[in-house]
């Protein structure tokens, strides 16, 4: 089984004024990422507006991110789409490159039944070796991959991990319970890593990364070193950051956070818009707040 690490951000996806890709601007965030406290990179998921990217612009950034820091840290990137053929084409894709993982969302729109998702896991994990984390996210995909259906997944050699953003403690508990003792579960959310970590899970795929990486690294270590109101108060100290950068539609608020620490990472992609004046400066203001302006 692989051990991805605590720390996984989902990077955003730079992008020149014209709107095309910055593949150079990609692998200096990502250095700079690994820097900072990430054990690794997921690549091309919600946060890197994967929705707005061609097969090529995705296969060309994986490739940009994996030569930028693929020997330092673990490199994930998102395959998964609600066509399970488009899928299994990219992970295989994405696979001859030499990526450490995929990252694989419940198809959306779609709205398969229980067995439906079953099915479209098992057919990407068996036509790739790469381990594949499962992404749930109800709130993009309009359905929920209930714990069951996680748990049977779990018995699939290369689903080895899920990324829970169902945002439902009770439905992390009853995952952890029912899959096995090295399958890996990742917070979906910044604000629930510290109880999530309490209830058997492992880290988190985060936003707040992008600028609060280190501070999380010490929230976590503090916990599993038993250090349990240490790890709360950087919890409680980090919370106005991890609330303010979904202050609108993620990545948007993150994306103005990483442009005002000066790590250009320029517009978002239409249909969605730049942050407005008002959540800018809520945002610069969380920033000073806790130190990172």
């Amino acid at each position: 089984m692989k051990a991805f690490g605590r720390i996984l951000t989902a990077m955003v996806t730079p992008f020149n004024d014209d709107l095309s890709v910055n593949y150079q601007a990609a692998a200096r965030l990502a250095k700079h990422l690994v820097a900072n406290g990430n054990d690794g990179l997921v690549v091309a998921g919600s946060t890197g507006e994967a929705a707005t990217l061609t097969t090529e612009e995705k296969l060309k950034l994986f490739s940009a991110v994996l030569d930028a820091v693929g020997d330092k840290a673990t490199v994930i990137v998102g395959t998964g789409s609600n066509d399970t053929r488009a899928s299994i084409a990219l992970t295989q894709e994405a696979e001859k490159l030499g990526v450490h993982g995929s990252l694989v969302v419940g198809p959306y729109y779609n709205k398969p039944p229980q067995e439906g998702y079953y099915q479209h896991f098992k057919a990407i994990a068996d036509n790739t070796g790469l381990p594949l984390i499962v992404y749930n996210v109800p709130g993009r995909t309009a359905s929920n991959i209930l714990p069951a259906t996680i748990a049977r997944l779990a018995q699939i050699k290369n689903i080895v991990a899920v990324k829970e953003s169902s945002g439902n403690l009770d439905q992390v508990s009853e995952i952890v319970r029912s899959v096995p003792k090295d399958f890996l579960v990742y917070s979906g959310d910044d604000s629930l890593t510290l109880p999530i970590l309490a209830v058997g899970g492992v880290g988190v795929v985060s936003v707040a990364g992008h600028i609060v990486a280190k501070r999380m690294q010490d929230m976590i270590s503090a916990f599993f070193a038993g250090n349990v109101a240490a790890a709360r108060d950087i919890h409680l100290e980090l919370m106005p950051f991890f609330k303010v950068i979904f202050v609108t539609t993620n990545p948007i608020p993150v994306k103005m956070a990483v442009n005002l620490a000066g790590l250009g990472a320029g517009p978002v992609r239409p249909p969605l818009i730049a942050a407005t004046a008002s959540e800018t400066e809520q945002i610069r203001k969380v920033m000073q707040d806790i130190g990172a302006l």
